[in-house]
This record gives C-alpha cells, structure tokens and sequence, in this order.
C-alpha cells in the first residue's frame, strides 16, 4: 500500500481530496498538512510513497518547499488552480498535475500512473522545473519529455521537427533519431512557443532554424536539415513566411 501526504493550506481542499481518495484501496493517507513547514516534518516521520503539494501556499510555496527537501524520494502530484507559468514549467518537467477542483477521473489516472511507474522524479527533472520557475519567461533549452523508452531529457536546439501521430508526437532529432512522446502536438506546441517553433502543418511543427529552404507552391513545402520534406498548409503560410521573413511588406 502507498502511503500519502495532502499539503494544501486550504482545508476544504484537503478534505475533498481525501474523501476522493477514499476510493483508493491501494493508497493510505499518512497526513494532511496545511502549511509547508508541517510538511517538511511530515515527510520526515512517515517517508511516503506520494505527496499531493498544493503550489500556491502563503510564507513557503510548493516549488520553495521543494527546494528546502533538496532530495525528493517520493512521487508527486502537484495540485494548483490554473497558474501559466506555473503550469508550463511544470509541463516542462514532466511531472504530474491536477487542477483544481480536482476531477475524480483526472485523480483515478494520476494514481494509477504512480501505482504502475517505480520511477520517482529523477534530479533534472526537478532542475527544469526551478529553472522555469525561477526564469518563467526565458526560454531553456532542455524539456522532459515521456517517451516509449521511459522518461528522456531532450535539448531543444536537437529536434528538427515534431510530427501528430493521434495522441502520440513523434519527434524527428539531428542525430537522426527518432522519439515517440506520449503527449500530442498541440501539448508540444505549448511548451515550445517560447522557442523558434512554429506550425506549418495541422499535422507538423517545425525548428525555423532547422528549415533549409522554402519551396512555393499552393501552400509551398519545406526541406529541412535532415533532407526531410514537410508540407505547409495554406492557413499556415503567411504566419511561417512573416517568421521567415520579418522584414517583409
């Protein structure tokens, strides 16, 4: 059985998240704390498998309380109202959120991601997230991303493209590489908008720094680094050619 902390300085939040989990056979409730001083003491006593960190939390947030661990040995579920940039670095660590209220479904499948992964948030992953943190509007150059292989660290500068596959992204490297992402295209968007990505494509996003040349055409196609050819949609071509080029009337 897995044992749980709630951190959440707001009781009737803590209270609704521990009656969801009363559904949970497989998880037991160590300790609810409203604050992260009496978390850290939490976490100390009872060493859980899973800690649900609230981050908006007053004197202590759940990022510094975090920084104050140094080391984290258990698996985590951030739990937050809607927060942009808190949301992006989290997406840009990889590590699971809920937002709140919480959804009882959203809650079934964070648990069972936890029950069925040994692997706890590794070190750099917790590095993106207080990089992004701490900087929430420059760009950094190396995201989390959950791959078929297991959760992979990969530079930015090193993906040429990214490619819909359903809910899947494929993402095409300079190395020639190629990585499945169990996240869509859209998701990928999101986190690389600070980045020179851009989408030409319902079905592709591209590195404008990776593009060799720009062949036109009803929507015209792009030949990329790697020699790949990737067609740009008519809706898509004015905003890729004013990235293109920015001086043009």
């Amino acid at each position: 059985m897995l044992k749980a902390i709630i951190v959440d300085d707001e009781p009737y939040c803590c209270e609704a998240l521990a009656t969801l989990m009363e559904d949970f056979s497989d998880v037991e409730i160590a300790a609810v704390c409203h604050n992260a001083a009496d978390a850290l003491v939490a976490i100390q006593k009872h060493s859980p498998d899973l800690v649900f960190l609230d981050v908006e939390m007053p004197k202590i947030n759940g990022f510094e309380m975090l920084e104050q661990l140094g080391s984290v040995n258990f698996h985590l579920i951030f739990t937050t109202s809607y927060d942009k940039y808190a949301l992006k670095a989290i997406r840009f660590s990889a590590i699971d959120y809920l937002l709140k209220p919480v959804d009882s479904e959203e809650l079934q499948n964070a648990v069972n991601k936890v029950v069925n992964r040994s692997q706890k948030p590794v070190a750099q992953q917790l590095e993106i997230l207080m990089q992004k943190i701490h900087a929430p509007t420059t760009p950094i150059n190396r995201i989390a991303m959950p791959t078929m292989e297991g959760l992979q660290m990969i530079q930015v500068d090193s993906i040429i493209s990214c490619e819909s596959d359903s809910n899947y992204t494929i993402l095409h490297l300079k190395d020639k590489r190629k990585k499945v992402v169990s996240s869509t295209l859209k998701e990928i968007e999101e986190l690389l908008e600070d980045h020179s990505f851009t989408r030409v494509h319902r079905c592709y996003l591209v590195n404008l720094n990776e593009i060799e040349k720009y062949l036109k055409g009803e929507g015209g196609y792009l030949v990329m680094s790697d020699g790949s050819t990737i067609d740009v949609s008519r809706s898509k071509k004015e905003v890729l050619l004013k990235k293109l080029l920015p001086n043009r009337e």
